[in-house]
Parts: C-alpha cells; structure tokens; sequence
C-alpha cells in the first residue's frame, strides 16, 4: 500500500512541474489572442491562427527533437549510461541547429507553398505573411529548445523544464504586451515578441545544462558523435515520430482551413475555443510526458512490472483530470471567450459550438496517454501507423460531416479523430509490447 502511494506521489512530483510549465503555453496562446482581439479586428485574429497553424506545421514538425531524445536519454539513463544519455542529446543537438538553419535559407519557398495551401480571405494572408516573416527567425531557436527539454525530460528534470518553459513564456508575454499594446506593431509585434523569447530562453537553457554535462562532453570524442549505430537508432525513431507529427499537424492544418473556407467569423470563433483544447492538452500533456521518463526508463531497465504499473497509475490520473478540466469548462468557457476578444460577432458564433471544447477532454485524454507510453516505450512505428489510419478516419469524417451540419459536423470530425487515435494504440499496445519493447533496448 505505502509502495502504492509512493509511486502515485513520484508520478505525480514529475508530472506537476511538466503540467505548470505547459500551462504557461497556452497562456501564451491566450494573451496572443487577447492582444490581438482587442483591436477588434476578425482578420488579425484570423492571421494570428493561420500563422500559428503554419508555425506549428514547421517546429511541430520537427517535434521528434524533443520526444526522440527523451525516450532515448530514459532508456540510456535505465541502462545506468549517462555518457550515452549526453551523447544523444548532442547529436540531437546538432541535428536541431542544422534543420533551423536550414528553414531560415528556405523561408521564402516555404512561405509561398504555405499560403498557397491555405485558405482565407486576403486581408487575413497579407497579416499571416507580415507574422511568418518575422518569426521564422526564431527557427534555430525552436528546435534547439526541444532538444533542451527532451533531455531534461529523459532525465527526470521536470523542475528545470519548469523553469526554462516559465521564463520562455512569462518574457514572451511581457514582450507581447510592450510590443503590440503600447508600441501598437500587431501582428509584427506577436511574432517579434517569440523571436526574442525564443533566443533568450536557449542561453538560459545552456546555463542549466553544461554544467551538468561538461565534464562527459569533455570526453566525448568526435568519431563517438558520429557513430553510426546510435546516429541510426534515432534517426529511425525521429523518421516516425516526423510522420506522425506531420499526420498530426496535417489534421490540424485540415481543421483550420476548413474553417476558414467558412468565413473569417468561423476561422476566428474556432481559433477561440481551439484555445481551451490547447490548454485542455497541454495540462493533459503532463502526464503523457511523465509516463515517456518513466516509461522509457523502465524499458532502459528490462522492468516490465514497473513499465505497467506506470502506465496504470498514470492512467488513473490522467482521466480523473480530464473529467475535471471538463466540468471546468463547462462552468468557465463562456466567461473567458468574452474576456479574449471584443468582437461580439465572433464571440456569440463560438458560444454556438462552445459544447465541443467541454467534451473535447475527456475524449482525448487517451490518446495522450498512449502517446506518452509509445514514445518513452520507443514503440515509434506502431504510433505512426496508427496515426496515419487516424488521419484517414479523420478526413473521411469531415468530408461527410461538414457537408451535412456545416461546422458542428467539423468539430464532431475531430472529436472521431481523437477517438481513433486511442483505438488504434490501443490495438496496437499488446503485440507491439510482447514482441519488441524489451529487443528495442538491446
């Protein structure tokens, strides 16, 4: 019994911070949106989306940065090779700073590709464009701060994530509120304002790092880095999870213009209630990053009756949290969305599907969770496979759907996506787990 609560308690400590710190991410998202919305403007807010949308496609994208480090740091660390945990995380490392550069050479194709892709009204595109200019800068930044968090995350530093996401966000905001509020640069100024919160944050990230890793990089030689085993292993991990990913942001790409080819009021109400989702998400996150650590250093230690355990205990409070933020919604959503904008048009239309986001977590929440568990477990062609039939269910959804109930039925399309999500990890756990969770760590 005392083991028990142990555990929940562990589970918890490591969860707590990681949720904190997401929190502050979707707070972020929020005051963007309140700045924004409160120059009353429909096509700023709608631009505001599509280039959050467009950014999220970019670095989430690029997202196996931080959960391939992770679970390849908890395994090395279940291995008691922490000289194999620093070496991952400086190939990783490196890996970031290449892509980044590589995004700032290539912006103006991708800028162009992006917005011939997405839908909305000109007035929205020339804003979105004005945004991405500026906040592809911030690219090198990005991805070197996922690699950052994957290693504090693979090790158990939830605290230190705590602190370096805090310190991202808080000066992102303090930044959003000097640059578009009393310097009046809108779009310009949100995108400026992540810029340089972006690049601050990495050098206070290197300054929680190195000085736990300087004497094992020391000895580190460069043909360790270049090794061609472990280089592989995790460029065949970050292969899947970047599918994965991209399945993910496509989803969410498909969802938003969808929305837009309704009009800038519904691209703007979805891009309001898409804010609690988020929040619902990245509070959700917490524990699915918990069981990755924990997870992926079971794996690491050939533990399976620890593996298991995690899973269950993180589970059980995953859900009951997901039934929790709900009943908080429920209470709460209509009371924040007259906070966020001063447009009553675009307010009124949101509390029309506002249902939606009160629902939204206690259908998701599994697929998190299961998240969480393939990646620590490194069971990253199962996860892709199964999110590329999501996908599919997803898009076959909303071309039925929205036809027919117009925007609710794009809501219920995504509600079906998340649904088949967990299904499908669900169905694919068992054999995955019997035939190559612990061959994985050999």
């Amino acid at each position: 019994m005392n083991n028990s609560i142990e555990n929940y308690r562990k589970i918890i400590l490591l969860a707590s911070p990681i949720i904190l710190a997401n929190l502050s991410t979707p707070l972020l998202g929020l005051v963007d949106t309140a700045v924004i919305g409160q120059i009353g403007d429909a096509a700023l807010l709608g631009a505001v989306a599509i280039s959050s949308m467009l950014f999220s496609f970019l670095f989430w994208g690029f997202g196996f940065l931080r959960m391939g480090t992770t679970a390849l740091v908890a395994q090395s660390l279940g291995r008691k090779e922490r000289k194999g945990a620093v070496h991952t995380f400086l190939q990783a490392a490196v890996m970031a700073l290449l892509i980044g550069i590589s995004l700032w050479v290539l912006q103006t194709p991708i800028a162009n590709i992006s917005f011939t892709l997405i839908g909305g009204s000109d007035l929205v595109e020339q804003a979105a464009l004005r945004y991405f200019s500026i906040r592809i800068w911030g690219a090198p930044a990005n991805l070197l701060l996922l690699t950052m968090m994957g290693y504090l995350l693979g090790k158990q530093d939830s605290r230190s994530v705590l602190y370096l996401q805090l310190i991202l966000n808080l000066s992102n905001i303090l930044l959003d509120i000097l640059l578009v509020v009393f310097l009046h640069m809108d779009v310009e100024g949100v995108a400026l304002a992540t810029v340089l919160a972006e690049y601050f944050a990495v050098l206070v990230g290197i300054g929680i790092i190195w000085p736990t890793i300087k004497e094992i990089t020391a000895d580190l030689m460069l043909h360790e880095l270049l090794a061609t085993g472990p280089l592989l292993r995790m460029l065949r991990i970050n292969r899947d999870i970047m599918v994965r990913t991209l399945c993910l942001i496509f989803a969410f790409a498909w969802f938003t213009d969808q929305g837009a080819r309704s009009g800038d009021t519904i691209l703007a109400a979805n891009m309001l209630l898409m804010q609690f989702v988020t929040f619902a998400a990245f509070f959700l996150d917490g524990f699915a990053l918990a069981a990755e650590s924990l997870v992926g250093q079971a794996v690491g230690a050939r533990d399976t009756y620890r593996t298991k355990h995690t899973i269950r205990i993180t589970f059980e409070l995953g859900v009951a949290s997901a039934f929790a933020l709900s009943l908080l919604f429920g209470f709460t959503c209509h009371i924040f969305l007259s906070l966020l904008t001063s447009n009553e048009e675009v307010v009124n239309t949101a509390n029309v599907f506002s249902g939606w986001i009160i629902v939204a977590p206690v259908i998701s929440v599994s697929s998190y969770l299961l998240d969480g568990v393939f990646i620590g477990a490194a069971l990253t062609r199962e996860m892709r496979q199964a999110m590329i039939f999501s996908l599919g269910v997803f898009l076959m959804a909303s071309w039925v759907l929205v036809d027919t109930f117009a925007n609710n039925g794009l809501w219920a399309a995504l509600m079906i996506y998340y649904l088949t999500r967990a299904a499908s990890l669900a169905y694919f756990l068992p054999k995955a787990w019997a035939e190559r969770t612990m061959a994985r760590t050999d």
